[in-house]
């Protein structure tokens, strides 16, 4: 009989998007995988792929006790339906209740944790629970993986999962899937922000740099990629109809729009597990600026590949903006150059794959 590895996930696009190599390796090898998730247009991907499929719907946002007791009974029921061997949990509300549904079973489980959540990075009382519920919920766990030092540090501090951690570079990028694309001429400077269009993603930050920056460059261009947001639909419409922004909404294949651009930029201060808009941008190809944080500012080497900001601050990004726009065109080329190598050589998907394949089978599990 096959061995079998449930996921539990909070969106499909978790898994298909960052983690669909794992699960292609893992059936290779003959393991049985089961993905429990809200349903979405990546599951029928997943499916196809011979993955099994269990539907769950929950509030990733809600903090109703009743609520969260139930998905802890229902991911106990779950795992004892699948006859699940090991358990692979991603995100704060599946690590958390999955961690302490697979306690109470005794079944081996591995956490990767893809950044600590507003209200943990804030502090206050919901830190402290959040803090409580990972340590009752990693007591036996196997394996906890980070994205980012500063994530893994926050956990050694509190003494949680002691012994079971290790660093992981980000989700990793597909490196034939994101390849090195031709880079663009420089008649037209174009760049990118692409992310769920929400403040601490930086969005203010990037619509103000494109007004300053579009008043005095004309020959720029500012697109945006991602879902919007209702508090900024009406901005958008705005800027876009004075030709300052271009919006695209919900991109399916960000290739489409990397092949143009000459540089994403990314002014998060969001807690980043590690940005894969950035890792993707850098392994296409293109050079990258972002914000002086944990999860982005491992991926660029100022100067070499991109440029680092100030947090919140429009000035320190227009400026850098302005620096990459004064560039002559073979300087930008060898930045995006750059940027593939650094993320061949640090953060190939690869390398996650095999370290999960690794902790797998030290499990002792049937078979």
């Amino acid at each position: 009989m096959n061995k079998r590895v449930l996921f539990l996930v909070n969106h499909d696009v978790v898994i298909y998007n960052f983690r669909k190599e794992i699960v292609e390796r893992l059936i290779t090898e003959g393991y049985d995988v089961i993905i429990s998730s809200p349903y979405g247009q990546r599951i029928d991907d997943l499916k196809a792929m011979g993955c099994e499929y269990e539907e769950i719907n929950f509030d990733r946002h809600g903090t109703n006790i009743f609520n969260e007791l139930k998905l802890i009974d229902y991911y106990k029921k779950l795992i004892k339906r699948v006859n699940a061997d090991v358990v692979l949990t991603f995100t704060i509300k599946p690590n958390i209740y999955g961690g302490l549904a697979c306690n109470s079973l005794g079944v081996p489980y591995i956490a990767n944790i893809t950044g600590l959540g507003t209200a943990v990075e804030n502090g206050g009382l919901m830190q402290k629970i959040t803090t409580l519920l990972y340590k009752l919920a990693f007591q036996k766990i196997n394996t906890v993986f980070f994205q980012n030092k500063e994530n893994m540090d926050f956990f050694k501090k509190r003494n949680i999962a002691m012994e079971k951690h290790q660093l992981l570079p980000g989700s990793g990028v597909n490196l034939d899937e994101f390849k090195l694309l031709d880079y663009p001429d420089d008649n037209i400077i174009e760049f990118v922000f692409i992310s769920r269009i929400m403040k601490q993603k930086g969005i203010d930050q990037y619509l103000e740099a494109a007004r300053s920056i579009r008043s005095r460059f004309p020959n720029t261009r500012f697109h945006i990629c991602g879902f919007c947001e209702e508090a900024y639909e009406s901005r958008l419409d705005e800027l876009q109809a004075k030709n300052i922004i271009k919006y695209h909404g919900m991109v399916r294949n960000i290739v489409d729009i990397l092949k143009k651009v000459h540089c994403t930029v990314h002014p998060s201060y969001y807690p980043e597990g590690m940005s894969n808009v950035l890792l993707e941008s850098a392994a296409c190809g293109r050079p990258i600026i972002t914000t002086n944080r944990s999860g982005c500012r491992e991926i660029v080497d100022e100067e070499c590949n991109g440029y680092i900001v100030i947090q919140k601050d429009t000035d320190s990004l227009i400026n850098k903006i302005e620096q990459f726009i004064k560039l002559d065109l073979e300087t930008k080329k060898n930045m995006g150059l750059n940027g593939r190598k650094k993320i061949e050589q640090e953060f190939d998907r690869q390398k996650v794959v095999e370290a999960y394949l690794k902790e797998i089978r030290k499990l002792k599990i049937r078979g």
